[in-house]
């Protein structure tokens, strides 16, 4: 489905993730990065120790300047005002325009690179409550105004005021204040210790010369951010067309400020109908990337001799997600409220067999929201739910469902029958979707499936939580396992991202213990605690973590430390400042 915000947990919409963003919450990733095959051991790169800034006269491999990027895609972007981004694809776009405060390294720690916003790491006190960040001086926004710390204080206090909707509310709620020191220097105060805040720095800002005098509750509607002609941005390249459902482009800024330029003259995000037909432009040319290839199609796009693969497990897992509020079901009866029904619809799913046919082998299974390389995996904590139909049937009739007369389970006069969600064009939902469909089928359970333009489906129903039931996946933006704005009752809709409308007052509490000290011995007991008690509460079922492969024509170029990372959110276009295009 994310976002992508850097603060929030981020929707994966294409075959990668599957809003958010930054839906990006500050969330795990793993806490080391994995060693990720690399497409450069194919592709025509540089090596470490040759100079960005050789001649090409001097050495034919050293990077040049200008050439052409086209990225392919099929979803399109919501909209890349940094407050509300949630879903992959704007997040992409967001990368190429819009500079972050501070970066990620190839390993997860946060970094102020060259091109990031902040002159270097943040100061933080003794206590660990105050952080002290202070941006670089010759940073500007495209129309020539100063990146200030009016924009830093403008960014955060609009995330954390409720009336504003920003997804990134579940972390900047732990801001108590934030002082403007000078121009170029704030301090951030917090209200407790807050293990993961440092992530919260991992994102992009708003202008506040644009928008400070727009009322708070219109912010989300207002052109920036969606009209090209009244966003300003502040990265290597400027946002110069958007062709809704068609293209957006983007084109290097002659007077980017960083000190670092990049070599990549223009980059077209192309939009496709499905993952078929954008294989297709990839195979013959249309297209130079995609972060998304269809496992079916993988063996065809290894064979071409001008693509080269990075396959290795991201931080994503994929989920069928229960919806809680009432309002959402035909008589104001959610059918998901028993927890026995939810974990008789668990046994019912053949999740290995999704891995084993579908995913090819390349997943993992998941039991709790933690990825199996993360310090936080509860392990054999959690309950783990094998394919037993069975059990599913018996655990039903227990919860009172008893079979109608045309053999579809009913209970209270209410028949379980319920839509089932995803976004069009993916084409690993559409096969997973229809694994659901059978095997809830063989319990009783009649499920009809909805594939929805991504766009569309993210802000009419993902966003505000208007669905029966979902099949979606989580982009996780940074190595914290921190999931509270996911699965917290303090965070529904618009001013979060549990929008499932999901209640367990424990599993609250102990979010709020998992990240208040920063003993990471005492935080991994209370996250093994979390995955036993969600696993067996289930809010949603955890399908599975894992990778979908990067494809990328041998004529992209980049140096070993800037190869893409499989690892990393939006790590397809790790340094991409770097890259160049012979």
């Amino acid at each position: 489905m994310k976002r992508m915000n850097k603060l929030t947990v981020c929707l994966s919409i294409i075959a990668l993730a599957g809003s958010l963003l930054a839906a990006c919450s500050n969330n795990n990733n793993t806490t080391n990065s994995s060693a990720s095959p690399s497409p450069s051991a194919s592709a025509s790169s540089a090596s470490p120790s040759e100079s960005p800034s050789a001649s090409p006269s001097e050495d034919p491999n050293a990077p040049v300047d200008g050439g052409s990027l086209v990225i392919g895609t099929f979803s399109d972007i919501v909209a890349i005002n940094p407050i509300y981004i949630q879903d992959t694809s704007s997040g992409d776009v967001a990368t190429f325009a819009l500079a972050n405060l501070y970066d990620l390294d190839r390993s997860g720690k946060v970094a102020a690179e060259p091109w990031s916003l902040a002159a270097s790491l943040p100061e933080i006190s003794a206590d660990g409550l105050s952080y002290t960040v202070k941006l670089k001086p010759e940073a500007k926004w495209n129309d020539g105004t100063p990146v200030s710390a009016d924009d830093i204080l403008f960014t955060y206090n609009t995330m954390k005021n409720p009336d504003a909707g920003s997804p990134a509310i579940s972390v900047t709620d732990k801001i108590d204040t934030i002082t403007k020191v000078d121009d170029k220097t704030v301090t951030f105060k917090l209200k407790q210790v807050y293990a993961p805040f440092i992530y919260s720095l991992y994102t992009a800002l708003a202008p506040y010369h644009i928008l400070k005098d727009v009322p708070v509750t219109e912010l989300e509607k207002h052109p920036y951010g969606s009209d090209v002609a009244q966003t300003v941005t502040n990265g290597p390249w400027k946002w110069t067309e958007w062709n809704k459902g068609q293209y957006l482009t983007f084109e290097a800024d002659p007077n980017y400020w960083g000190s670092v330029k990049p070599h990549i003259q223009k980059i077209t995000y192309k939009i496709y109908a499905d993952q078929n037909t954008e294989v297709q432009a990839l195979l013959t040319g249309d297209i130079d990337m995609t972060a998304a290839v269809p496992l079916p199609l993988l063996e065809t796009v290894q064979g071409n001799s001008d693509i080269a693969v990075n396959l290795a497990p991201g931080p994503q897992y994929e989920y069928f997600a229960f919806n809680f509020k009432d309002e959402n079901f035909p008589g104001n009866y959610s059918l998901f409220k028993g927890q026995k029904t939810r974990q008789a619809i668990a046994y019912a799913l053949n999740r290995q067999g999704m891995v084993d046919n579908i995913l090819k082998g390349t997943g993992t299974l998941m039991n709790s929201p933690f990825l199996a390389t993360s310090w936080a995996n509860p392990g054999d904590a959690a309950t783990n739910y094998t394919y037993d139909p069975e059990k599913a049937k018996q655990l039903l009739a227990e919860d009172g469902w008893v079979a109608g007369k045309d053999g579809i389970l009913e209970k209270d006069g209410h028949k379980f029958s319920f839509e089932l969600q995803y976004n069009s064009g993916n084409s690993r939902r559409e096969s997973v979707a229809a694994v659901i469909q059978q095997n809830l089928k063989d319990v009783g359970i009649e499920v009809k499936t909805t594939a929805l333009d991504f766009a569309t489906w993210v802000d009419q129903n993902l966003n505000p939580g208007v669905f029966e039931a979902a099949l979606g996946a989580w982009s996780l933006s940074n190595p914290d396992p921190d999931q509270e704005s996911i699965f917290s009752s303090k965070y529904y809709p618009p001013a979060g991202q549990n929008n499932i409308w999901y209640k367990n007052e424990k599993i609250d509490q102990l979010w709020v213990d998992g990240y208040s000290t920063t003993d990471q011995a005492q935080r991994t007991e209370i996250y093994k605690q979390i995955g036993a008690e969600i696993s067996a509460d289930l809010p949603y079922i955890f399908l599975y973590q894992y990778g979908t492969p990067q494809a990328f024509n041998k004529k992209i170029n980049y140096a070993e430390e800037d190869k893409p990372e499989a690892s990393l959110a939006y790590g397809q276009f790790f340094h991409i400042i770097n890259w160049w295009i012979k």
